[in-house]
């Protein structure tokens, strides 16, 4: 009898305790050509490594003759007496067969992140990165802002993905009193 309970108890709680378990869906696909350039960070999950930063952008970059991008975060670190700028520099690999909406990042060899790319303008005005699990979250956009109307949209549309929105904090994009 007890194998039997515990075959019904394995499907049913696969299905009703999934939660962020399910699949992360990412966008169909992604043209890295038009991906390429500079990214300002509108909002995201706050992380320990982007502690005290503000004007955060992400810079994509082609490598000739490799199979990867290269990445180069930077920001602004609010210390008493003024702020430095922070630089960290990165690998992105697309995982093939996901036509470039997947990625692993590698800050440092041998480990990777991943980096699903969940929401994209078509005119590659804005993009959504999230992390599979749902740790992790940015809003970049080409600009250093975001219109209210795009925000609350893709708020919604992450929300519907199961982010929990309660922990997304819009980022500082003013820079100039440093």
């Amino acid at each position: 009898m007890k194998p039997f309970v515990l075959s019904l108890m394995i499907p049913a709680c696969m299905f009703f305790c999934s939660g962020k378990s399910q699949e992360l869906e990412t966008v169909s696909s992604v043209d890295l050509e038009k991906y390429l350039g500079l990214w300002y960070e509108i909002a995201s999950f706050p992380t320990r490594f982007q502690k005290g930063c503000r004007c955060s952008t992400a810079e994509y970059q082609s490598v000739p003759n490799r199979e990867h991008l290269l990445v180069i975060n930077k920001c602004l670190k609010i210390k008493p007496g003024g702020s430095k700028l922070t630089v960290k520099k990165a690998k992105a690999f697309p995982v093939k067969g996901y036509n470039n909406a997947r990625l692993k990042v590698q800050f440092f060899w041998p480990f990777k992140g991943d980096y699903y790319i969940i929401e994209l303008a078509d005119d590659y005005s804005f993009v959504v990165v999230g992390h599979p699990e749902r740790n992790y979250l940015w809003f970049l956009s080409r600009e250093p802002y975001m219109t209210t109307d795009t925000y609350a949209m893709l708020v919604e549309r992450i929300k519907s993905k199961g982010y929990d929105i309660t922990r997304l904090q819009k980022s500082m994009q003013n820079c100039e009193d440093k």
